[in-house]
């Protein structure tokens, strides 16, 4: 009997303390519940989910939050298409907005047939190891190693690898993510607005022939580019000219003309454009590997 009543007593316990946590749950999701806007979620499912980054936000769902609030105008999305990002903006009764394409660039020419090789490496086929091993064999210590772990991290398949072993960034696929600039190990991409024409595709400091010995097409920092373009809009730094992009709108193709080795380009949709004194290389065959 004793033990039928400490059980009806427990069972009774049990219920009772279950009542009051239920009590207690209703009560603190009453007082703590937070409202969220239902087009949220809407938004949320006419984006891509590729969670990359290239608008600036966490993710999608951070996105989604930020366009809702107003904080962040719907083509901001580089990713989703122009009639996913119009829904966005019906949805919401906003202007989509209208944000320059931005692209990853690579500040490297030297391909295999102009940049000579002091080594030949055998190890991982990586970018990343190559620089740690010795700099991956390459004459130019600032170039592009080409072992491809750019075009491996893009999960746009928008780099592909040349036959003279350099990235090339399809501008269509490009969605301005930013992971090749976060893997290279050499720091050569940087994402730029498709409108800033003039480029400069080299980053080797060291001094002018040592340049030029290792890369044919190497900057020598001669300052003809400096004198031919917009005041203030080249400068030579560290043996190198630099290009400031914020004021890339003054530009013009006359700051590239002289340029003797065809270091400083010009973009034109998708051609890269040197030059007239651009030395000529008709070369295509991987330079020899010399001590």
């Amino acid at each position: 009997m004793g033990t039928v009543y400490n059980i009806v007593v427990a069972g009774a316990f049990m219920a009772g303390l279950g009542v009051l946590l239920a009590l207690f749950l209703a009560i603190a999701s009453r007082r703590l519940y937070v409202y969220e806007d239902p087009r949220i979620d809407q938004i949320e499912e006419l984006l891509p989910h590729s969670n990359c980054g290239a608008c600036g936000t966490a993710g999608c769902r951070n996105f989604a939050e930020k366009t809702v609030a107003g904080e962040i105008e719907p083509a901001s999305c580089t990713v989703n298409t122009a009639e996913q990002n119009k829904n966005i903006a019906t949805l919401l009764g906003v202007a989509m907005g209208n944000v320059e394409k931005r692209v990853a660039r690579l500040a490297c020419a030297g391909g295999h047939h102009v940049a000579k090789m002091r080594a030949h490496y055998g190890g991982l086929s990586s970018c990343r190891a190559a620089s740690v091993a010795g700099g991956g064999g390459k004459s130019c210590s600032w170039g592009c190693l080409g072992m491809g772990d750019c075009a491996d991290v893009c999960d746009f398949d928008a780099i592909v690898m040349d036959k003279q072993g350099l990235p090339v960034v399809d501008l269509a696929k490009c969605t301005a993510c930013g992971d090749c600039v976060d893997i290279c190990p050499k720091n050569l991409f940087s994402i730029q607005g498709v409108s800033k024409k003039l480029w400069m595709a080299c980053r080797n400091e060291d001094e002018p022939d040592a340049a030029e010995a290792a890369c044919e097409v190497a900057c020598t920092a001669c300052g003809r580019c400096v004198v031919d373009g917009a005041p203030e809009l080249i400068r030579l730094e560290k043996n190198l000219a630099v290009i400031d992009y914020e004021k890339n709108e003054l530009a013009n193709r006359a700051a590239i003309e002289r340029c003797p080795t065809g270091a400083i380009v010009w973009f034109e949709n998708v051609r890269t454009i040197k030059g007239q004194a651009a030395k000529k290389i008709i070369r295509t065959e991987p330079l020899p590997v010399t001590a």
